[in-house]
């Protein structure tokens, strides 16, 4: 539940910055792109799309996207995205509790912006 709350938060807080936040309209400005963030079981999830300057989401397991960040599990995803540390996702995908499905640079375009956000 605090995965899915979480999702959720960070739409609102993209949402929001997308239209007071000038460097991160500037980073959206341009692009076409589905982010899908979940579970490996798929019970959580939250698709982010970036449509040339707009932020909008869709609850749940999506089949369409450009990237996928696909998290071992609730809990983990939680922890590891409420960190602290800058390094703890790379950790993650290290240890296998993290894994990226599709076109790896829309993932990191996507951590980018978020940086511009949080």
């Amino acid at each position: 539940m605090r995965f899915s709350i979480l999702l959720f938060v960070l739409y609102l807080a993209l949402k929001v910055a997308s239209i007071i936040n000038k460097a991160f309209r500037k980073h959206i400005a341009k692009i076409n792109a589905k982010v899908l963030i979940k579970t490996a079981d798929g019970n959580r999830a939250r698709l982010f799309v970036f449509n040339k300057g707009t932020v909008t989401s869709l609850p749940g397991d999506q089949k369409e996207f450009d990237v996928a960040l696909i998290w071992q599990d609730a809990a983990t995803g939680f922890s590891v995205m409420t960190a602290k540390r800058g390094d703890a996702s790379f950790n993650a995908a290290a240890a296998g509790k993290l894994k990226v499905a599709g076109m790896s640079v829309y993932a990191q375009w996507f951590e980018n912006g978020v940086k511009l956000v949080l």
